[in-house]
């Protein structure tokens, strides 16, 4: 997945998302699972994306 989203939103599929800084240097990662808002980040401007998706059915 390319795009980038924004804290809040409902999270796509269920996974660890890396948060993606104001400047585009990574941070940590977050794990959340399809369906329920990503977490809020701890610098304004930053972004989440999906690195590693859960392998379940």
């Amino acid at each position: 997945m390319a795009s980038k989203l924004t804290p809040g939103t409902a999270a796509p599929k269920s996974g660890q998302y890396q948060i993606i800084g104001p400047r585009g240097g990574q941070g940590p990662e977050r794990t959340s699972t399809k369906g329920n808002p990503l977490p809020p980040t701890p610098l304004a401007g930053s972004t989440y994306k999906l690195v590693d998706a859960t392998r379940t059915k």
